[in-house]
């Protein structure tokens, strides 16, 4: 028989998490506070035990939560610093909008899901982490009927980009920025792209402790768009 490997990222203690996360937050040269620390543990240890019961995500551990899901979301804080009103769409467990949101308690964040089990795991969270940036909201994306508009759409996990752009065009005002995180450069969704849409930026992200590509592109209406 193979001799067993070790789990690289340890025992799981709440000591070896918060090293873990302070380390690819230093990394990612991401400023944070005390406060925001433990809320950033809050969450993954909320949602480690959640997880147990309703299966929020396929990462079962917590160690792993860290970078995949954690760090993951936060290599998006460089790219919303102009941002007021973001919606996550699709958002699952609150990814990426819980760790933004603690991150940025000057913005409001929406997080939007159809799955009754994930928006009410997003209400606990919310409710025991006090986020008051944070509104959840149980629906499809095409029957949610904002009260104004976005100025930033993201999306991690929600659909190709083609699909998102026409799901989410009604969130959005002319000026907004629709942003797709996306593990490969997605060369085949951007080729599909209606010509009311441009890519404004694609860049590649830098996660710790994550070895596959992570790439965010970011798309705005093209001038003149009839859209």
């Amino acid at each position: 028989m193979p001799p067993k490997t070790q789990n690289p990222y340890g025992s799981g203690t709440e000591t070896t998490k918060r090293n873990l996360l302070v380390a690819g937050l230093e990394t990612m040269s991401v400023d944070y506070t005390d406060t925001q620390l433990q809320l950033l543990l809050s969450y993954l240890n909320m949602l480690e035990r959640w997880n147990k019961a309703y299966n929020l995500t396929a990462v079962r551990d917590p160690m792993q939560m860290i970078p995949l899901h954690l760090l993951d979301s936060l290599s998006l804080l460089p790219h919303i610093t102009s941002c007021e009103h973001i919606i996550d769409v699709g958002t699952g467990p609150g990814l990426p909008g819980i760790p933004l949101a603690i991150m940025s308690p000057g913005k409001s964040f929406t997080l939007l899901d159809s799955n009754g089990k994930k928006t009410r795991f997003l209400f606990q969270v919310i409710s025991e982490l006090k986020l008051n940036n944070v509104t959840e909201v149980n629906k499809r994306v095409e029957r949610y009927q904002p009260a104004s508009n976005f100025d930033t759409v993201l999306s991690r996990a929600f659909s190709s980009i083609p699909d998102m752009l026409s799901n989410c065009r009604h969130l959005a005002s002319d000026q907004t920025c629709f942003m797709a995180m996306k593990g490969k450069n997605p060369e085949s969704e951007l080729s599909q792209l209606k010509k009311d849409y441009m890519v404004s930026s694609l860049c590649r992200l830098e996660v710790p402790g994550v070895d596959g590509e992570r790439h965010l592109i970011k798309i705005k209406i093209a001038p003149g768009s009839n859209h």
